[in-house]
């Protein structure tokens, strides 16, 4: 069976070229910076180098300027509420009108990616759907799980929500190779399981929204440290490395073999 290398250094020649595209605290895209700072200065060398950032967002809150300045990085930023707004477009591809208004607000970043020859974009945090290929996104769900009709049970910006309410003991964080859907691409890494501490019965804790509400979020920032932080620089570098293939069904495998729930990497 022939596999195709998502990146094959052997044949480029160099370094995967990385482009990241952020929205909000860039806190992925700054663990993916470290992870490049970490490997050069083990090995002498990294097999990937982010080339520039790129936000959606150009009021301020995001922290992609800063980033960029910090790291010695070419900054660019394309407001997308802006950019809908003038058009009188709501923000959605749920309908014809909207995907063609992002594949419109795309050809800029698009530009920039085929300018720079990226081979592979890191989305990290980034909370515009793309119409752009050759992207990783992270994701806050153990995206393996599937539901009766074998689609993916946690999908969307309310995964955490959605995987304390349903009682799950324990939540993950994925990578993936992203598709035409929402979170529906194949899946690269899971993260090690976070355990759900509740201060109270679920079902108690639900009858408080606010309370609730806390709890999630707390959930939610904790998975960045344990899951996403880890896995989303750890799939660049195994990419980066020719490590990750796809096989003519579009299955993914590592090292040649298929991983066919993601790659959770032994821990000591």
């Amino acid at each position: 069976m022939t596999l195709t290398p998502v990146f094959n250094p052997e044949e480029r020649g160099r370094p995967m070229r990385v482009a990241a595209f952020m929205s909000g605290s860039g806190t992925n895209i700054m663990r993916l910076l470290e992870h490049e700072k970490s490997l050069r200065a083990r090995d002498g060398e990294a097999p990937f180098e982010t080339v520039f950032i790129f936000s959606d967002r150009s009021d301020g809150v995001s922290a992609g300027e800063r980033i960029a300045l910090a790291s010695g990085l070419p900054y660019f930023s394309h407001d997308i509420r802006v950019f809908h707004a003038r058009r009188s477009i709501k923000r959605t591809v749920s309908n014809q009108e909207g995907l063609a208004a992002r594949r419109e607000y795309d050809r800029l970043a698009g530009t920039l990616v085929n300018a720079f020859h990226i081979d592979v974009i890191a989305l990290g945090g980034y909370m515009s759907y793309t119409t752009l290929g050759r992207c990783v996104n992270v994701h806050p769900a153990d995206l393996s799980l599937l539901d009766a009709d074998g689609r993916r049970k946690y999908v969307g910006d309310q995964a955490v929500y959605d995987a304390i309410v349903a009682g799950e003991r324990v939540l993950r964080s994925s990578t993936l190779w992203t598709d035409d859907g929402v979170d529906t691409g194949p899946l690269l890494m899971v993260s090690d399981p976070l355990p759900v501490t509740l201060p109270e019965p679920l079902e108690e804790i639900k009858k408080n929204p606010e309370k609730f509400s806390r709890v999630v979020d707390g959930h939610q920032e904790q998975l960045k440290e344990a899951g996403d932080w880890k896995i989303f620089p750890r799939t660049i570098e195994l990419i980066a490395r020719g490590r990750f293939a796809f096989d003519p069904q579009g299955r993914v495998h590592l090292d040649g073999s298929p991983v066919l729930k993601g790659y959770g990497e032994p821990t000591d």
